[in-house]
C-alpha cells in the first residue's frame, strides 16, 4: 500500500508560522522514516528487535532534517532557517519520545536522539545537496549508518544498496514534494 503523504494546509487562507510548518515537517518525516523501515522488513533486511527498527528509523529522520536544512537554506534567511529546523528537530525529538516510549517503555529516548543528531550534522555537513537532490556521498552516508545499525546478519548485507539506491531516494523525493507544498 502506497503511504499517503498530506502536505497542504486544510485551510489554506491561515498564515502559517515556521513552528507550525516546523511541527507538520517532523510529522511527515516521522511517517516516511516509519514507512522506509517498514519497506526494509518488507525486503527481507532483518531487525534484531523493535529497538533496532526504532534507531532505523531514528536514522531516516535525521537524514531528513539535513535534507530539510538545505531545502530552507535556499529559501530563508539565516533567522527563518534556524527557526524553521530548531521547531522540526524538536518536534521530531517529541515523535522519538513518545513512539520510543510506546514501544520499548519507559526511559530517555529523546537526548540520545538529538545527541545523533547533533553528531550526524556534522558529519553531514561535509556533503552535498544540489537542485536535483543528495549527492551520492549524501545518501551512502546514510547508508552507511543504517547498515551499522542493522549489523552484520547475512540478510542485511546489501541493506546499503537498497538505501542508497531506492529508499533513500524515495524518501528525498517525498520529503522535499512536502517540503514545498507546505510553502504554497
Amino acid at each position: 500500500m502506497a503511504l499517503r503523504i498530506k502536505s497542504h494546509w486544510q485551510n489554506e487562507e491561515v498564515d502559517r508560522s515556521l513552528a507550525d510548518v516546523g511541527g507538520a515537517l517532523a510529522f511527515i518525516a516521522f511517517r516516511i522514516a516509519t514507512d522506509k523501515a517498514i519497506t526494509l522488513h518488507c525486503e527481507r533486511f532483518v531487525y534484531r528487535d523493535d529497538a533496532q527498527r526504532m534507531l532505523v528509523i531514528q536514522e531516516y529522520v535525521i537524514f531528513l532534517v539535513q535534507i530539510a536544512d538545505r531545502l530552507a537554506h535556499r529559501r530563508f534567511d539565516d533567522d527563518q532557517r534556524r527557526e524553521l529546523i530548531t521547531a522540526f528537530a524538536k518536534k521530531c525529538f517529541e515523535h522519538v519520545q513518545d513512539n520510543s516510549q510506546d514501544l520499548l517503555g519507559p526511559g530517555d529516548y529523546g537526548s540520545p536522539f538529538i545527541a545523533r543528531l547533533n553528531e550526524r550534522s556534522a558529519e553531514y555537513a561535509e556533503l552535498t545537496v544540489d537542485k536535483d537532490g543528495p549527492s551520492y556521498g549524501f545518501l551512502r552516508h546514510l547508508g552507511f549508518e543504517i547498515q551499522q545499525l542493522m549489523g552484520d546478519a547475512e540478510e542485511n548485507r546489501w541493506v546499503i544498496d537498497q538505501v542508497m539506491d531506492k529508499d533513500g531516494w524515495d524518501a528525498y523525493k517525498r520529503f522535499a514534494k512536502a517540503f514545498r507544498d507546505l510553502f504554497e
